[in-house]
């Protein structure tokens, strides 16, 4: 049975049993799923797995670079981010702004097909496309990949770092509560660890980025010993492997990679961080509650995720039911953490308050919630468990894309150099036990380790201030 039909039962599955699971009591074993590779690793160091799915005529290319924001050095941040923006600018064979169009012209969709993304920990470029036009997504990924520098200019640089900075004013500086995830990080991580500042970078190390600085920071990072490509889909693999050494083949190992940073740091923060920012932006007050737990290396993983979901996420969640259904104080909540991958992980819960309303009641509601996690039920695990599992199977139900199965193999490969993690994942979720749940919450969920956020809304003439409060 092909594995899009077997993910289809798996969802109907789960949704079935979730109720009569949380009544058993008991952990709940989920049903076999299997995606099958095959690896190969070129001569000159590329990482390549090929996946095959015969039920849609549609492959996946997707390449994933070991390199994001915990590369770059002080002064030097956001080159991860921008790389993501200059790679769509043109190669030695490839016109600025042809890979997206020639992608197009041969059946893919920009944006939802066609797209790159940069986080914490890696940088991602992924195609979706009829499966006849595979071989046009290797030879784009690979031009680029191999003769990006060739093309590259400081008009080009220019260009798109006035494109980023203005990007970060969007998304960050004039969003409402834009700046949170910044914040947060600033907070839980030390000045100087490689997880303290953001993704998209600085204003002022942007605009102080060479061109010099970009094209090393693009030969350490962007080479075929550095990455590896995922072929899925709808593929023949002795012709697909063939194309992949055709174009892969004859660029150059790149040099050694800089051991990564330490990335270690204590349990816990060490003392309560609490902030109050006034926002002019925001339409009501916000609260951001964020707590230093295990990374996405770290064996309890999946108990950080269960925990998310459990505290703050969806209906069923206890500051749903206490925040917005009884008290009536929130809007909105939720819980969830970021995932990442080295030394430590970030939990955050949050709280939307009604317009107008007071953000000390919403604050006294939420710490109160946050304060009693400690003991939760067998019906909140399998709950959270059967949610974690839908998500995760629903999005194996796509080839490529976010969380599709192409995506998870990479993930696999350059997390823990394994690309059948996929296929233990919710193996790991199973073995989550209500002791491990509970343990966890109070290890970390407590004041010592508690960042807080609380946006203020004022007066759109008034500029955005932060308070540090005791």
């Amino acid at each position: 049975m092909r594995l899009r039909y077997v993910a289809v039962s798996l969802l109907c599955l789960v949704a079935a049993n979730a109720g009569a699971q949380a009544k058993r009591a008991q952990p709940a074993r989920s049903p076999e799923l299997r995606v099958d590779f095959t690896r190969e690793t070129l001569p000159n160091g590329l990482n390549v797995i090929y996946h095959v799915d015969h039920s849609t005529p549609v492959a996946a290319v997707l390449l994933w670079y070991n390199v994001g924001s915990k590369m770059e050095l002080p002064g030097r941040t956001g080159f991860a981010h921008l790389f993501e923006h200059m790679m769509f600018q043109g190669s030695k064979n490839v016109a600025k702004g042809q890979h997206f169009s020639l992608l197009e012209a041969a059946g893919g969709r920009g944006g939802a097909d066609i797209n790159g993304t940069t986080n914490w920990d890696r940088t991602a470029y992924f195609e979706t496309i009829p499966s006849n036009q595979v071989e046009l997504a290797i030879w784009l990924e690979s031009d680029r990949m191999g003769t990006l520098l060739e093309a590259m200019d400081q008009a080009k640089l220019d260009n798109q770092r006035e494109v980023v900075k203005n990007e970060r004013r969007q998304s960050f500086d004039n969003q409402p509560y834009g700046t949170w995830p910044e914040r947060m990080g600033e907070a839980i991580f030390p000045e100087g660890h490689p997880y303290h500042h953001s993704v998209i970078g600085s204003m002022t190390d942007l605009s102080a980025a060479s061109l010099a600085d970009v094209s090393n920071f693009f030969k350490t990072y962007y080479a075929p010993n550095n990455a590896v490509l995922v072929v899925a889909g709808d593929i023949d693999v002795p012709q697909v492997k063939q194309m992949v050494r055709k174009y892969f083949g004859p660029i150059q190992r790149g040099p050694r990679v800089p051991p990564l940073a330490n990335m270690s740091v204590p349990e816990n923060v060490g003392h309560q961080q609490r902030y109050v920012i006034a926002d002019a932006q925001a339409p009501a007050p916000a609260i951001y509650v964020g707590y230093r737990v295990p990374s996405a290396k770290d064996g309890r993983a999946p108990v950080v995720s269960l925990l998310g979901d459990v505290i703050g996420s969806g209906r069923s969640s206890r500051l749903y039911d206490a925040l917005v259904r009884r008290q009536q104080l929130a809007t909105n909540v939720a819980g969830f953490n970021f995932g990442l991958a080295d030394g430590a992980d970030m939990l955050v819960f949050t709280a939307t308050g009604k317009p107008g309303s007071n953000p000390d009641s919403l604050e006294v509601a939420l710490m109160a919630e946050l304060a009693g996690t400690s003991s939760f039920t067998q019906a909140e695990l399998e709950r959270a468990r059967a949610a974690e599992r839908f998500a995760f199977v629903n999005g194996l139900q796509t080839t490529g894309g976010f969380g599709g199965r192409a995506d998870r193999l990479a993930e696999g490969w350059t997390y823990f150099h394994d690309p059948n993690y996929v296929n233990t994942v919710l193996r790991d979720y199973d073995r989550v036990t209500l002791d491990d749940l509970n343990a966890l919450a109070r290890e970390r969920i407590v004041e010592r380790n508690r960042v807080v956020l609380i946006y203020v809304p004022t007066k759109k003439t008034a500029s955005t201030t932060t308070t540090r409060v005791p």
